[in-house]
């Protein structure tokens, strides 16, 4: 398939693709999501594809404690405030959340500082 063919599938354009796969540019949550339909993956092997280092903060071999750890960090008033999570990005990080088992409620800030951080460069 060409990356005209993948465009036009995705909605998008050739070039975009090509930026895409030379890693010049990130997908958003979108792309990925269009991209996996167009290609015939799972959503969530995809989202890993695009973010690889997602991948390393979930685990899913690890029994369930009582408390999960978006349970801790959605209940913590305090790191919220202080690194000034709004209500979208704490429905991203929920949707994470659902993915797998995060490790850690400090897994959440890594998670949500490395989304700032590509949304400013893109």
């Amino acid at each position: 398939m060409t990356q005209r063919d993948v465009a036009r599938k995705i909605g998008t354009s050739a070039p975009y693709v090509g930026h895409l796969e030379s890693g010049q540019r990130h997908p958003s949550d979108e792309i990925v999501t269009r991209l996996a339909d167009a290609l015939g993956f799972e959503r969530r092997e995809m989202f890993f594809l695009a973010n690889p280092k997602a991948k390393e903060l979930l685990h899913t071999t690890e029994p369930e404690s009582k408390v999960s750890a978006w349970d801790e960090f959605r209940q913590d008033d305090r790191t919220r405030r202080s690194y000034a999570i709004s209500p979208q990005e704490m429905d991203m990080l929920n949707r994470v959340a659902l993915m797998g088992e995060v490790r850690s409620a400090h897994d959440f800030i890594y998670i949500l500082n490395t989304v700032r951080q590509a949304l400013k460069a893109a």
